[in-house]
Parts: C-alpha cells; structure tokens; sequence
C-alpha cells in the first residue's frame, strides 16, 4: 500500500474538523458541505486557496468516519473531538498508524518513554526501503512531513513536552478514551485501538468491559 503523503495541507486541528462534520450534520451531503464550508469560510482562512487546501484535506479525513464518529467528533466533549480527528487520521493516513504501532507503542512497551530523533530518523530509514514514494519526495517536503506529524501527535495527546536536548522529542504517554470513543473504535474496527497506543493484548479486555457495560445498561 502506498503511503498518503498529502497530509501536510493540515495537522490534526480538531477544531476545524469539527466545524466541518457540524455543518455535514446540517446537510448529509459531503458536496453541499464542501460548498458550504467554503462559501461561508468556516474555517477562517486567509485566502481561498488555503481554504481550498484545508477544507479538501480534513474532508477527506473525515469521510473516513462512520456517522455516529461524526455525530461524536461534532458534539462531543473536547477529549471525543480530539480522539475522532485523530481517529480519522489513522483511517486514512497509514503513515500516522505506523508510528504510532511501531515507534511510540513499542517505546510504552519498553519501558522507554522518552521520543529521540533518533527513534524517528530509524523509523523513516526502514520505512523508505518499503515505500519508494516517501523515499523519493524532495528533502523539505521529507522534513514538512515529519514536522506535521509529530505535531498531530503533540494535538492528539500522544506526545507530551517539548523538544529538549539530545534530540529528545517528548514524552509517549497514551491518551484518556472516554467509554464513549472506546466503543465506536471497537465497533469500527478493534486494530484501530492499536492508534491510540492501546495494546493488543487490551483490545479484548476493553471490549469485554464495553460489552458488559451495554448488558447492564
């Protein structure tokens, strides 16, 4: 599969994809929604060709979404806003779900939670030999790629701190779910937990506790 390198449009801004699935809400129809966002410039742009760019780049996101992760990312608390744009993210950006499975899990994992570039640079080195597209993209667009994604990750709340000395990055922690999030992430897909640093061996636990939870309700 090769890798969605688009992305840099927009980082995770769930702010302005919630304005997009509110006003989705409103007409049920991506085409209207499209004009409608950019009519009324919602998403406060300062020239149309970057309303353009933005507004393209988060639908395409957010079409990813079922519509009760759409109904959530439009009027849920803060926290469920943030976990369904980073949620539509992963389903569409699989660059972003690879980090995160295979740098900021496997970090939690070894009990070694502080992100270097040195963790990166090796990533994206074993990354290039399997994905000519990411290895063949100019070396500034190589560096707005990287640059926009730790950045979705610090907004996703999967990267605390700021970057510090000896190329430390941050800090992996794994983000809140509200029960809410958890269980439309299991209904969609439970690999998708893998996303939210949420290990393997706790999807069936979480999904188990879900279960239990609609039983009792």
């Amino acid at each position: 599969m090769r890798y969605c390198l688009s992305f840099t449009a927009a980082s995770l801004r769930p702010e302005l994809a919630t304005v997009i699935a509110s006003i989705h809400l409103e007409h049920g129809d991506w085409k209207r929604t499209k004009a409608e966002v950019l009519q009324r410039n919602a998403l406060q742009a300062r020239s149309a060709s970057t309303a353009k760019r933005l507004e393209s780049e988060l639908r395409q996101r957010l079409q990813t979404l079922t519509p009760t992760q759409l109904e959530l990312l439009a009027t849920g608390a803060s926290n469920e806003r943030t976990a369904m744009a980073w949620l539509a993210v992963l389903k569409r950006i699989q660059l972003a779900m690879d980090v995160a499975q295979e740098v900021l899990a496997e970090k939690l994992a070894g009990l070694d939670p502080v992100l270097r570039r040195s963790d990166m640079a090796a990533f994206y080195e074993v990354q290039e030999r399997h994905h000519l597209e990411l290895a063949k993209v100019a070396p500034s667009s190589q560096q707005k790629i990287r640059s926009t994604l730790l950045h979705m990750l610090r907004e996703a709340g999967l990267l605390a701190g700021k970057p510090g000395k000896g190329g430390v990055l941050g800090t992996v922690q794994r983000p809140r779910l509200s029960h809410e999030v958890q269980q439309l992430v299991i209904a969609d897909d439970p690999a998708l937990l893998a996303g939210f640093l949420i290990a393997p061996f706790s999807q069936a636990r979480v999904a188990s506790k879900a279960t239990r939870r609609v039983r009792q309700g």
